[in-house]
Formats: structure tokens, sequence, C-alpha cells
């Protein structure tokens, strides 16, 4: 049993912020003792609450905040924990030296002078580690520890979709997500509709576009959903047009729901699909190479049927929560010893 202070200071909605609250929950079921201190949020607080776990609130500021640190120092003094997990640049910021490891945990290209205090680095991905070490961190220090997704394989499908053939967008409604892409993309679809679930600054702009390609009233805004099993259960097949995407819990989230996958190809679903056989990939920024591979799996139904069951597999043995749980235990204990 491994005594964890999981520091967020992160955004109310985000990859990132929902897969620290899984982690925590995970964690103290397993019995672990685990501390999680937040940014001030009470829908947060309340859900981590619910789960049963002790919850520490600070403001976490930009630079000016004087007090963040000195008061979390304060609270981890308290809970005297083993390890220390601070995600992301604002929370490591803050993080304080103390009789405890210090873990940076990282789920995307950051600015590393955020992480100089830390003993040991942690990415999600296995090029987020690689590029750790071209950085100069000592490989010895840094660990890949994957995400986990709730198992969607038997959640009824969301039933306020569109009928007929659809696709689905997941993701903040901004320019690293590509959401242009795919609207470029389906103009060139025909009896298709695409359904986005986000919310962001690029709203107006993505419903401008839509109206320029004359696909408007096929381009289904949902705005930010906490369902999105539901959705990929729903859906036709699952479309990440990201420009910048690190890692991709969508595209676990789709492997989990048995929803098939077509994605550019950056940084994450590069690594994580397996063209051709849990997933298909296309070039970044390509529309028509887009809108030419989701046409052809919507006409070929044994060809999803094979990429769900592939993806399944990777799901089961790579990214639900026991074997990533697993790892993630393994590597406190050893840095927490």
């Amino acid at each position: 049993m491994t005594r964890v202070a999981q520091v967020m200071a992160g955004a109310v909605n985000g990859g990132a912020e929902l897969f620290f609250e899984r982690l925590c929950v995970a964690l103290a079921g397993a019995g672990e003792q685990v501390l999680p201190v937040i940014r001030t949020d009470r829908a947060r607080a309340a859900r981590l609450r619910q789960a049963g776990l002790e919850v520490a609130e600070l403001r976490f500021g930009t630079a000016l905040d004087l007090f963040t640190r000195h008061r979390l120092a304060r609270v981890l003094d308290r809970f005297q924990p083993r390890v220390v997990v601070a995600w992301m640049n604002r929370a490591n910021r803050h993080a304080p030296r103390g009789q405890w490891t210090l873990v940076g945990r990282l789920g995307g290209y950051y600015d590393l002078r955020y992480y100089r205090r830390c003993d040991w680095l942690v990415g999600n991905t296995r090029g987020i580690v690689a590029w750790l070490a071209s950085q100069g961190w000592d490989p010895a220090r840094t660990r890949y520890l994957p995400n986990f997704v709730a198992d969607f394989a038997a959640m009824p499908p969301a039933t306020d979709l569109p009928r007929g053939r659809l696709l689905l967008g997941l993701g903040r409604l901004h320019s690293d997500k590509g959401f242009d892409v795919a609207i470029r993309a389906l103009a060139r679809l025909r009896g298709v509709a695409l359904a986005i679930a986000g919310e962001g600054p690029e709203l107006a702009a993505l419903q401008a576009l839509a109206r320029r390609e004359g696909v408007a009233e096929r381009v289904h805004f949902l705005g930010w959903r906490h369902d999105p099993g539901a959705l990929l259960r729903a859906a036709d097949l699952f479309i990440c047009s990201s420009r910048i995407e690190p890692l991709g819990n969508m595209v676990i989230e789709a492997w989990s729901a048995g929803c098939p996958i077509v994605a550019a190809a950056a940084a994450g679903p590069a690594e994580l699909l397996h063209d051709g056989t849990d997933g298909v990939l296309v070039g970044l920024e390509d529309a028509e190479g887009l809108a030419e591979a989701t046409a052809a799996l919507l006409d070929d139904p044994l060809r999803r049927a094979a990429l769900v069951l592939a993806g399944r597999a990777r799901f089961e043995t790579e990214f639900a929560a026991a074997p990533a749980l697993a790892r993630w235990r393994a590597f406190l204990a050893e840095v927490g010893g």
C-alpha cells in the first residue's frame, strides 16, 4: 500500500482531467491511500468525494499566485505521502519538494522547465517517453504508464443522435482537433451525418465552415457530453481528425465501445493504431483521404467488424482498468518504497 497525493490543476473538462479522476478512484479501490489535490472545482470534488475520497482544493493560479505552493506544502505535510504525482505544467509549477518522491506526469510534449524539481517523469505514450530522453532526461528516471478507459461494451447506444450512417468526433472544439478537416471530408460524402461532441472556441468558425461546405444540415454539434461510450456505441465510425494529438483517449474509448476508427496520423493515434488491423490511418490535413477511407469502411461491414475485434483485443490487454492499474501500482510501489 502506497500513500500517494495526486495533484491536478487542470480545466473543468478534458481527457487528462477525467483520467485523473478515474485513476484516483481506481487506486483507492485497489487499496492505495490516495489524496486528490485539485484546482477548486465543486463538481470534480463532489465526484471524488462520492467515491469515498477526501479532497483538497486549492487556487492554483498563474505565476503571480504566491500562496498555492505554500498551502500545497502544508496539505502534503499533513497527509505525509510517499509519492506526489503532479499532472501537467501548472501543478508542477506549484509542487514543492519534500519527504516524498515527486513525479511529473505528462500527457504531451510540454515545457520541461516546469518539471526541474521532479525525481521521475511519466508519459502516457512511448513517444513522449522517448522525447524526454532526447531532451536530456535520464531514461532510468522515466516511465511509460498508459491511460485506461471504462469498458463500454455493454453500454446502450445513445438514442438522441441522427439516424442513418453516422460519423462521430469527440473533443474540444479547438484547431488542434482538426474538426474543420472532418467537415471538409463530410462534404465529399453522400448520405452521411457527422456528430461532434465537445465545446470550445472554434464552434462559430466550424458552424460557418459547415454552411460554406453545404453540409450544415448534416453536422450536429452536441456540446460537451458525459456519455462518450453511448455516443460511440451509436456511431458507425469514429473519426479522429486531429492535427495535434499526443495520445487520443478517444481512440482507446472507441476500441472499448466497439466502434471502428479512422484517424489522422498525429503522434498519439499513429502510435496506438496498427494501420489496417485495429484502425485506419490517413495523412494529416487530408480531407480527401479521410473521406475515401471513411467511404470504403462504410461500404465494407466485414472489414469494420474485423477492425472492431482487433481493437477490442488491444483494449482488453493494454488499456482496460486492470492491466493499466497494475502498472501504475507497481510503479508507485517502486518509487515510493
